[in-house]
């Protein structure tokens, strides 16, 4: 009983690092639409988040972020490998997503949303880096398993599953 309450007393005390930046969607069929719902648990120690910037993963096409009340919203592009678009060849597509302006207080919970088709590599993982900013001070959830394990501050990923077999009609 001793044992369980000193455990219990260390996962409460670790407060943040158990409360990860995550997408609600954790799995999806490779090269698919997705609708990434990026959902942000707290602020940092204490201050509102201003600003909340996603870094997406490379193979991630045609993003398009949903703008969100009392919040400036960007989208920084980049050269990427070229892809074909209904007939049109992409050349430059957006790499990340900037919510900024706003305030999400430290005891408040919100959802930054943005779509997009996923890379189409069925078997890995999707990483979505995330900077969190509070003022002056800042959260980078951009660890990776293979750079040591998940870590304090992760980043959050979407497993790229094969799509599912067609169905055989009689």
């Amino acid at each position: 009983m001793k044992s369980l309450l000193l455990a219990l007393g260390l996962l409460l005390a670790s407060g943040t690092t158990l409360a990860h930046v995550t997408l609600e969607s954790r799995d999806a069929v490779a090269g698919s639409s997705y609708k990434g719902v990026l959902r942000l648990p707290h602020g940092c120690n204490g201050s509102a988040t201003t600003s909340v910037r996603v870094q997406l993963p490379d193979g991630f096409r045609l993003a398009k972020p949903m703008p969100k009340a009392g919040w400036q919203l960007q989208t920084v592009r980049a050269a990427v490998t070229p892809f074909d678009n209904h007939g049109q060849t992409v050349r430059e597509d957006v790499r990340e997503i900037v919510w900024s302006g706003g305030q999400l207080r430290d005891d408040f919970y919100d959802e930054f949303v943005f779509r997009g088709t996923l890379p189409d590599r069925a078997g890995e993982t999707a990483w979505f880096k995330v900077i969190q900013q509070c003022g002056t001070q800042e959260i980078r959830w951009q660890q990776l398993p293979q750079d040591g394990g998940n870590g304090e501050f992760p980043a959050t990923g979407v497993k790229l599953q094969p799509a599912p077999a067609a169905a055989h009609v009689h």
